[in-house]
């Protein structure tokens, strides 16, 4: 068995550069869901929002692959891998995985909002991230759920349901709730594509075929799925011509690529909860720079976002103090 990331030593820097990677990447999901909520209002279709996430990204992956020397590496490295059991077929479909999360964002942030929206996915990547770490869907093997990353994770959904407090309302109705289970199953959806592609890019030894076909699948999988519904109900919507709303698909590739690589090195729970201080500092940012329609900044909204960050810390707390020099 390959050994453990998270058992091996790493110094204090290293872990802030991690840090700062899983910011990163969770910085780039509201930004998507922003640009993707645009596009799906502006053509009156979530699929179209979800479908060009998916033809951007590939066109700007699939080039990146094949034409760079540790792209083709990687693709080489992909029959091996299969045939000697450290990737499964099924593993290649987590693209599809991802369209799920994606169409969560155009159906039910209008509806939710981007508060409640926000407490559902964390909390379905949260408890999505501690089963995938316990059964070893990612890379490394079963991880031990010790008391730190358990506080960590409870931490987490405490501090996001802090931050958002400001925003959240009494909207109550039995189809509200229900639209309320889309966006937790797309956050524990998306955790699994986050250990999936986890584990093939530690067998590729580069990010960059997980990515590809992360974006293939999906692209394939939503040109079916929208070509079904012109067919039954038409093409609808004119296509908007703001160039902006078509970004979804880069961002997309920040946090597919950047939680691949993260994966790796600290499994899945503390990528999901780096990745969530990420999403929830890009969303302040977002707020102040371009604020949307009913944000609220207050002093909830700061100190709960801060407040994730020290649940980072506490669910990596034994894994640092391994690295510190003996």
């Amino acid at each position: 068995m390959s050994e453990d990331p998270e058992e091996r030593a790493r110094p204090a820097v290293k872990w802030l550069w991690l840090l700062g990677v899983m910011l990163a990447a969770g910085a780039a999901i509201p930004a998507q869901g922003r640009v993707n909520a645009e596009l799906a209002a502006a053509a009156n279709d979530p699929l179209v929002s979800t479908l060009f996430t998916y033809l951007v990204g590939l066109a700007i992956i699939a080039p990146v692959t094949l034409l760079t020397r540790r792209g083709r590496w990687g693709l080489a490295a992909v029959g091996p891998a299969l045939r000697s059991g450290e990737v499964s077929w099924w593993h290649l479909l987590a693209g599809c995985l991802g369209t799920y999360f994606i169409f969560t964002q155009g159906v039910a942030m209008a509806v939710v909002g981007v508060a409640v929206f926000s407490v559902a996915v964390v909390t379905g990547q949260t408890i999505g991230g501690l089963l995938w770490d316990k059964i070893g869907l990612g890379s490394g093997g079963p991880k031990q759920l010790n008391g730190f990353r358990l506080i960590g994770a409870a931490l987490t959904i405490v501090s996001v349901l802090w931050a958002v407090s400001p925003q959240l309302g009494s909207n109550g109705g039995l189809a509200w709730a229900l639209m309320v289970v889309l966006p937790f199953t797309g956050g524990f959806v998306q955790s699994a594509q986050q250990a999936i592609n986890g584990r093939q890019t530690a067998a590729y030894g580069t990010l960059l075929p997980a990515t590809l076909f992360n974006f293939l699948t999906g692209a394939l999988l939503m040109a079916a799925v929208y070509g079904g519904k012109v067919l039954i109900a038409g093409t609808g919507e004119a296509l908007p011509t703001v160039w902006w709303n078509y970004l979804g698909g880069a961002l997309g590739l920040i946090f597919v690529g950047l939680g691949a690589y993260l994966i790796t090195q600290v499994g899945v729970l503390v990528t999901a909860m780096g990745m969530i201080a990420g999403q929830l500092v890009g969303s302040l940012v977002l707020d102040i720079i371009f604020p949307a329609p009913g944000s609220v900044i207050a002093f909830a909204t700061v100190a709960g976002t801060v407040l994730t960050l020290v649940a980072v810390l506490v669910a990596s707390l034994p894994d640092i103090r391994r690295s510190r020099p003996r």
